[in-house]
């Protein structure tokens, strides 16, 4: 592990990018970005018009490590170069933002009011070949949907489980539990999904630590427990589904939780915009992020 990376993600001004949109969420993110359906004719064209869209991201004079910290690629992302370098490589040394990986293959149904994570068939190598990249962490979602203890335990225990396999690759894993934003037992969820995270952080080893990427709670300061963890290196926010305006609000009264926005990061981008316009929006998206994590 990059004792620089850690000391800047353990110590860092800033947030997250989350640039991870896999196969599922691509034609939808390349929809928000004015590129339409008819506009690819295969998955392959589809991966390359999204390579393209967070290359101008990730090159953007409004993109770099003094307002980003970290940002999470996509395993299609990571396996590409941007500028003659690897993508993971390229964050880095040019930008001196620390890279992530998305390593699930997406959600199972539905069960006991939570969807948990389909298996991750080859994560060992996967795990292998990012770190031979330059990869620092990783990243893994799970969806609760109803404050159900069955549910909120199993969703946990497999995080932590997976989580524990790549401390062991030697990388520091994002354990993303999502509390859905529109659950009639939100709070709930969160009082059950806290408990259980504790217990889980209880059990680590001193020497391991974990990230956490957990929706902004209904409480203000609902996980400043989970924050001050000795076992937590840092807590980051997901949009969930929020506009940004409504998201850097909600993070602003979380104190010492900072951002990890996907669509939040990149509403209002276009194809279609001009360099200057693209990258006057992008400076200010970062801008107001940037800020609401600084609380």
């Amino acid at each position: 592990m990059d004792s620089e990376q850690l000391e800047k993600m353990r110590d860092g001004h800033g947030f997250i990018a989350a640039l991870d949109q896999s196969g599922g969420s691509t034609p939808k993110a390349l929809r928000l970005y004015g590129i339409d359906e008819d506009q690819y004719s295969n998955d392959e064209q589809m991966f390359d018009l999204i390579h393209q869209m967070r290359t101008r991201i990730i090159t953007s004079p409004a993109f770099t490590g003094d307002r980003i910290v970290g940002s999470i690629l996509f395993e299609q992302t990571m396996d590409r170069d941007i500028e003659g370098l690897g993508s993971a490589a390229y964050l880095w040394q040019v930008k001196q933002v620390v890279p992530f990986l998305k390593v699930d293959k997406g959600l199972a149904d539905e069960s006991d009011g939570v969807q948990v994570m389909k298996p991750i068939p080859n994560l060992d190598p996967l795990l292998a070949r990012a770190t031979g990249k330059g990869v620092f962490g990783t990243k893994m979602r799970s969806v609760i949907k109803q404050g159900d203890t069955t549910g909120v335990a199993a969703v946990v225990d497999q995080q932590f489980e997976i989580a524990r396999q790549i401390i062991a690759a030697g990388l520091v894993p994002i354990v993303e539990p999502e509390v859905d934003i529109h659950s009639p037992t939100k709070v709930e969820a969160e009082q059950l999904l806290r408990e259980q995270i504790t217990a889980q952080l209880d059990s680590l080893p001193d020497s391991d630590q974990v990230m956490l990427k957990l929706t902004l709670p209904s409480e203000a300061n609902f996980y400043a427990d989970l924050i001050a963890h000795p076992r937590v290196l840092r807590v980051v926010a997901l949009s969930g589904g929020y506009s940004r305006i409504e998201a850097d609000q909600l993070l602003r009264e979380n104190h010492n939780m900072i951002a990890s926005f996907s669509r939040a990061l990149t509403e209002g981008l276009t194809a279609q915009q001009s360099d200057a316009e693209f990258n006057e929006l992008l400076d200010s998206s970062i801008q107001s992020i940037y800020d609401a994590s600084l609380t």
